[in-house]
């Protein structure tokens, strides 16, 4: 979820968003009941690293394979891990404990003085990265913390992986690699996924929000039951990749080339270690309203069930995805636009808030400013083609205060539709320091009417937009 000088998640993200792109079942997933064991290795792949959390009600970790991190930030570290959660991390079973069902349960608790506390615990292993030519697939099964609405205002569940050489540095991030399995906040039906490389604020991952990708949850909400999350970091491919899944179904990926390629050595060059914990506060829930108050319920816990790190040797390669089209330099009229070539920001149909101002971006001409939350353009006849578009790039600059950010959010047909996809921006370095960023979406043909929605926690204006265009 978050770790070091920064963060976090986005000054971003809001309201509950709709499935993102790539549907894909890589290792099948089947229903279990709560406490129940892992499912078995599938063929091709070897177990490297399991924990089922048996053991009596009211025990510990096993520390032979686990350590906890406790206290307000790792010493020497950035004060509050760096993404300003207000909780005490403690190793004490009220906090970090087995329910002597076969889970971990990771319970924030607040005392008399209104003073909180949670648990955190890593792996001590720091070695889990797929061989050459290999994968590498991490996941667990989780229920989030069930509580919903104004009670959970302030809950920051995550299950994660950081760069090994975090450890005893503490202020290399995000160069080192962070892999975000799952996020949520404030009780949301939702599941964020996130890369974290490169440099802060902005570089070429876009921080402090990383590349990111996110979904509700299937079936049951992700409060209401378990639902296993899982990363899959793909070597054997042609262009190297990390996969996103939630019960199997893969909404998020990030590819070497959408990054340069010392930024995404240095980020996947080492192993990784594993984190659980549930944070109180910080970067992530203030983009959504903020928290903890005196309504927020304590004593919801995130629940796991198992934890399991699989490899795999095998591998066959593909195609490398095609690369982002430079921004167009003539603007396609109305009702007649080519979703492949880049689409001017400011040839809008239709808006709502928003101004236009001349860009020093290449290209020259005018990109939209002023956008805010609430904000809308609208773009008429955009014609996808038979093979379905799977990726949205968007040519984005902010120049917004620290902790100010939001989304840039595709809708299709109507503004009140739910989004296709979207992407978080927040500060990039300027009104006009503009960068590519990436986003999956779900499968779309034919030709729609195209809406960009604007979203954010706070009432300032947040991005910048030149241009944007789709991908396969």
């Amino acid at each position: 979820m978050r770790e070091t000088p920064r963060r976090k998640r986005p000054p971003v993200r809001r309201a509950v968003l709709a499935a993102l792109g790539t549907v894909a079942v890589v290792v099948a997933v089947a229903a279990l009941p709560a406490g129940a064991t892992a499912p078995p290795t599938p063929a091709g792949w070897s177990q490297v690293f399991l924990d089922d959390f048996n053991g009596p009600a009211g025990s510990g970790v096993n520390t032979t394979d686990w350590q906890y991190t406790t206290g307000t930030s790792y010493p020497g570290g950035p004060a509050a891990f760096g993404t300003g959660e207000i909780e005490t991390m403690t190793a004490d079973p009220a906090n970090v404990s087995l329910d002597g069902a076969g889970n971990l349960r990771i319970t924030p608790r607040r005392d008399a003085a209104g003073n909180w506390t949670s648990g955190r615990v890593e792996t001590r292993r720091s070695d889990f990265q797929p061989a050459a030519g290999g994968k590498l697939r991490a996941e667990a099964r989780i229920q989030m913390p069930n509580v919903t609405g104004p009670a959970a205002k302030g809950y920051w569940p995550a299950f994660w992986m950081l760069g090994a050489p975090y450890r005893g540095n503490w202020w290399n991030w995000p160069g080192i690699g962070e892999l975000d399995i799952l996020e949520n906040v404030q009780g949301m039906n939702n599941v964020w996924a996130t890369m974290h490389c490169g440099t802060t604020p902005g570089g070429p991952c876009n921080e402090t929000s990383g590349i990111g990708g996110q979904r509700v949850c299937p079936g049951t909400s992700c409060q209401g039951g378990f639902h296993t999350y899982a990363v899959e970091w793909d070597r054997s491919t042609a262009v190297e990749e990390m996969r996103f899944y939630v019960d199997g179904i893969g909404f998020h990926t990030v590819r070497a080339s959408q990054v340069d390629s010392a930024t995404w050595t240095n980020a996947t060059n080492h192993g990784y270690f594993l984190i659980l914990n549930v944070a109180m506060g910080g970067g992530f829930p203030d983009a959504f309203g903020g928290g903890p108050d005196a309504g927020t319920e304590p004593g919801h816990p995130m629940v796991v069930d198992y934890v399991s790190v699989l490899r795999s040797a095998g591998g066959t390669p593909t195609t490398p995805p095609p690369t982002t089209p430079p921004p167009s330099t003539t603007t396609p009229p109305a009702g007649n636009r080519d979703a492949y070539t880049a689409i001017q920001a400011e040839s809008y149909d239709g808006q709502a808030g928003l101004a236009r101002e001349t860009t020093s971006d290449t290209g020259g001409g005018q990109n939209l400013s002023a956008i805010g939350n609430g904000d809308w353009a609208l773009y008429r006849g955009v014609d996808f083609g038979s093979t379905a578009a799977r990726q949205f790039y968007g040519r984005v600059a902010s120049g917004a205060a620290g902790g100010v950010g939001g989304l840039v959010e595709v809708r299709l047909d109507s503004r009140t539709s739910a989004p296709i996809g979207s992407f978080s921006v927040a500060h990039t370095g300027g009104w006009q320091s503009w960068r590519t960023v990436p986003a999956n979406i779900s499968g779309v043909t034919g030709t729609h009417d195209v809406y960009l929605t604007f979203t954010s926690g706070q009432s300032a204006d947040y991005v910048n937009v030149n241009w944007f265009d789709f991908g396969h």
